[in-house]
């Protein structure tokens, strides 16, 4: 099936019960065993079913469906947030005296946890000087468990190689982990290129509605680990935090994916909500449709951001004489999606001013909505960073991040062009 054909029937049929066509929401806790053997089997992952709410759920397993199908993965895991997406991922493959190698163009939230949560942990997070497979390989290790990239950086707007940066990874025994929120499947599926793992904060573009938080993990099913016993530990010796599974044994090329579900998210619960999964998929019905018109708008918007005399600059890789271009044609079909930034000649104070008198555009620090959003990222989701930080993740004092909504396009530019006057 193509991808709006998965984002509607993956993973689902009807309900046997009712024969009800939309996912029900299995709004519960606990599931019954049929005996004391039968909750024994579920324990010990011989038999596929559901226990409880905190590790699996129906409703959220047909969302782990789709967007494993639509990544292209084994394998997908659904949490609260994006933000415990990206945590579990991480801490399913570390432990204290591992490092992490990233680019530095990341989600402030992103960045927050790499430099002061993990650390705490005892894992360390290598900044590299910039996106570059070079940059990246400089800092690889013997110690090094992942690296780190985001498809389009948020809000920097960069596209990273992704091939260059797989193979530069995995010369080194090491997995790609790329965070595709802001691309969505529609527009890249890093696994193609050469991806281990793929995380989404399903929040954004694919609830598509500011309505509900959500995570996703997508294993692609394609790292070796059983080849490296001794670098992926956590895979190939018996798990103490459940009963003695070996889970390259156990589960073959889903290793990662179930041990991110037995491990991190049993233990620390960061469970995400059947009436979220419930909302989530029905944003994800219409995730093609709503990408085609975001990155419609994001186009026009740019070009007429680009000729405004207000403006100074303009960062958007659907452009032409945008440094990245070419690795948006490659990887994103030309189309990266429908955040840019800009910059105002009058500054910072100029910038203030534009902000404050948008209408239509909302001021808030969403991304995907489909309404029109507008993000200061230097007093909002970079504020914790001092400017040398901001500076390496993209950042300027004057920047004004846009989310392009699906609202009507000449009611987006003239919002833009009187809010302009205005600055």
């Amino acid at each position: 099936m193509k991808d709006a054909t998965i984002a509607l029937h993956h993973g689902f049929k009807s309900d046997p019960t009712t024969r009800a066509v939309a996912v029900p929401i299995y709004q519960n806790v606990a599931f019954e065993f049929d005996n004391a053997q039968h909750g024994a089997d579920l324990f010990n992952l011989d038999v596929p079913g559901n226990i409880y709410t905190r590790i699996m759920n129906p409703t959220n397993d047909v969302l782990e469906q789709r967007m494993a199908a639509l990544e292209g993965g084994i394998a997908g895991l659904a949490v609260a947030a994006g933000s415990a997406a990206i945590h579990y991922a991480i801490q399913t493959l570390t432990q204290a005296g591992d490092n992490v190698v990233s680019t530095p163009q990341l989600y402030g939230g992103t960045y927050t946890l790499f430099a002061h949560l993990l650390p705490s942990f005892g894992v360390e997070v290598r900044f590299a000087r910039d996106d570059s497979p070079e940059a990246i390989a400089e800092l690889i290790d013997d110690k090094t468990k992942l690296v780190y990239c985001e498809s389009i950086g948020n809000p920097a707007g960069n596209i990273v190689d992704i091939e260059g940066l797989a193979q530069v990874a995995h010369a080194r025994n090491v997995p790609l982990m790329v965070d595709n929120t802001v691309a969505t499947p529609i527009l890249c599926k890093p696994i193609q290129f050469g991806a281990d793992i793929v995380v989404h904060s399903v929040t954004k573009y694919v609830g598509g509605h500011g309505n509900s938080l959500g995570g996703v993990i997508v294993d692609s099913g394609n790292f070796p680990w059983a080849e490296h016993p001794q670098k992926f530990a956590s895979l190939n010796t018996p798990e103490p935090a459940y009963h003695g599974v070996v889970y390259t044994e156990k589960f073959g090329p889903a290793a990662f994916i179930a041990r991110a579900r037995t491990v991190p998210l049993r233990n620390t619960g960061a469970a995400l909500a059947p009436m979220n999964a419930f909302l989530l998929l029905q944003g994800l019905e219409t995730l093609a449709l709503r990408m085609e018109r975001h990155t419609d708008n994001a186009i026009k918007v740019a070009q007429f951001l680009k000729e405004h005399p207000l403006v100074a600059w303009v960062s958007y890789a659907g452009l032409p004489d945008h440094p990245h271009h070419e690795l948006a044609r490659k990887y994103m079909q030309g189309k990266p999606s429908a955040i840019l930034s800009f910059g105002l000649k009058g500054g910072y104070a100029a910038g203030v001013r534009f902000y404050d008198a948008l209408q239509i555009f909302k001021r808030l620090v969403n991304i995907g909505d489909a309404k029109s959003l507008a993000c200061h990222p230097a007093s909002t989701t970079h504020r914790q960073m001092n400017e040398e930080e901001q500076a390496k993740a993209g950042v300027k004092p004057e920047m004004i991040r846009l989310s392009v909504g699906i609202e009507a396009i000449e009611d987006l530019l003239e919002d833009l062009d009187q809010a302009l006057r205005q600055a």
